[in-house]
């Protein structure tokens, strides 16, 4: 049985909260193949990880505490991502405003590997901090790309090979990229947004995801949810009941709080 956890957002849609409670809930796995988090608006949670030598965000952290297998995040999460803000700078290399990537972490069997962007200054914690000096350094989109072809797509390769041989998942995406993982075709689909979970058939889904002829590696293109859902009705649409904080921090409260949504997800199986 795997299960995608999606978002009809790119930011906020409330997916590690969701996969996290789904993992509590199930018993299996959870994973999240990319993730990110910003210097700046994540920088205790940038610092504690750091101060391990290591780069990887709160949300594959949650994972890990709900999820049923004993790895390093890094292993969950093969491909991390540092963003800067750069006010005033306009756009980076990936054509964000007001912000740029600094640092890719990428983990490819158990070793990790560093992406820097050659075009910012990084933050003098970083370099000593990470092993940078061994990293590979880009200045380009271009030179972004290949480095996401030989560097990112092995990582995430592997990752799908481990998930493809695992009987039964969680897979949580990122922003609202509709498929994290190259011609993943999961059992069923799980669409969050705040307030609502719509839920569809794996494959229905799988073959929208072709439809939109998109890339599962960062670049020029991606589905997206919103364009692949635009294709499908959902099997179950379901309320997702606001949380306090105290209850996003519980997995065992999640998994009671959206105990429907759960249920109509394991149904669409």
């Amino acid at each position: 049985m795997k299960l995608l956890v999606t978002g009809a957002a790119e930011v906020d849609a409330g997916k590690t909260t969701f996969a996290a409670g789904l993992a509590s809930r199930t018993g299996l796995p959870a994973y999240k193949p990319r993730a990110g988090n910003d210097y700046w608006y994540d920088h205790d949670d940038l610092r504690a990880t750091l101060a391990d030598g290591r780069l990887y965000g709160a949300d594959v952290r949650r994972l890990v505490g709900a999820s049923s297998a004993n790895a390093r995040p890094e292993e969950l999460n093969p491909v991390h991502r540092l963003w800067l803000p750069t006010p005033g700078r306009g756009t980076g290399l990936l054509g964000r405003e007001g912000r740029a990537f600094a640092v890719d972490r990428v983990t490819l069997d158990g070793a990790d590997r560093y992406l820097v962007n050659g075009t910012v200054e990084l933050p003098s914690i970083l370099p000593k901090a990470l092993p940078l000096a061994e990293a590979t350094v880009v200045e380009s989109f271009q030179a972004l790309e290949d480095a996401m072809v030989n560097l990112h797509r092995p990582a995430l390769d592997a990752l799908a090979e481990t998930v493809d041989q695992r009987e039964a998942a969680v897979v949580e995406s990122y922003a609202d990229v509709a498929r994290p993982l190259s011609a993943f075709v999961p059992d069923a689909v799980a669409v969050v947004e705040p307030r609502r979970c719509r839920v569809y058939d794996g494959e229905r889904y799988a073959r929208a995801c072709d439809v939109t002829s998109g890339s599962a590696y960062e670049g020029r293109l991606e589905e997206r949810v919103g364009h692949v859902v635009d294709l499908l009705e959902p099997a179950a649409t379901t309320s997702l009941p606001a949380l306090t904080g105290d209850e996003r921090g519980s997995v065992g409260s999640i998994a009671d709080a959206y105990g429907d949504a759960y249920d109509a997800l394991l149904s669409a199986v």
